[in-house]
């Protein structure tokens, strides 16, 4: 992994159900998905985010 790798920030695509840490601003203190209102991410982002949360949560990676 170079250098400029790991200084980039992950955007909703790359973001995956092991990045249990970083998906967390997406949900609030109560475990609720944020709305994409609030996250002001497009349709497929929310979708993707949606999808890895939910299989975070079937792992016990997140609550």
């Amino acid at each position: 992994m170079s250098n400029e790798e790991i200084n980039r920030s992950l955007t909703p695509q790359e973001l995956d159900f092991t990045h249990a840490h970083i998906m967390s601003r997406y949900v609030t203190e109560t475990g609720k998905i944020l709305p994409r209102k609030v996250t002001r991410l497009s349709a497929k982002q929310q979708r993707k985010i949606n999808k890895a949360i939910k299989r975070a949560r079937n792992l016990l990676l997140m609550k």
